[in-house]
């Protein structure tokens, strides 16, 4: 059962677990949409693509993937996903620390004017 959705500038997200050590989304991002380059300091997080096809960053380095792909953010990495096909992507985002607040998000460059300013 769905306990929030949010509609934002990429795509959309719904998360579907709000537990005290663990959150579970799914996020759909639009054809030739990308979230921010970002990390967190509390959080890991864990990607598995369901649908469509793109390019995550890690860090500066960039991996495509496809249905079945799997990532691993580790707490501090910088990361984001961009999607690449046609057709929406869609992975399931499971999140793991110590705190899922949105405000543990250092947005390092953004397309939507959301980045960090020194």
């Amino acid at each position: 059962m769905a306990t929030e959705h949010d509609v934002r500038p990429w795509g959309s997200y719904t998360v579907l677990v709000d537990a005290p050590d663990h959150k579970v989304k799914e996020i759909v991002v639009n054809p030739g949409s990308r979230l921010s380059y970002q990390r967190h300091a509390r959080r890991s997080e864990h990607w598995f693509v369901v649908r469509g096809s793109g390019s995550v960053t890690l860090d500066g380095h960039d991996v495509p993937v496809a249905p079945g792909s799997a990532v691993d953010v580790p707490v501090g990495t910088s990361h984001r996903i961009e999607n690449t096909g046609s057709d929406v992507l869609v992975f399931v985002e499971v999140q793991h620390g110590e705190y899922f607040g949105e405000d543990d998000i250092v947005r390092l460059d953004d397309d939507y004017g959301r980045a960090e300013t020194a």
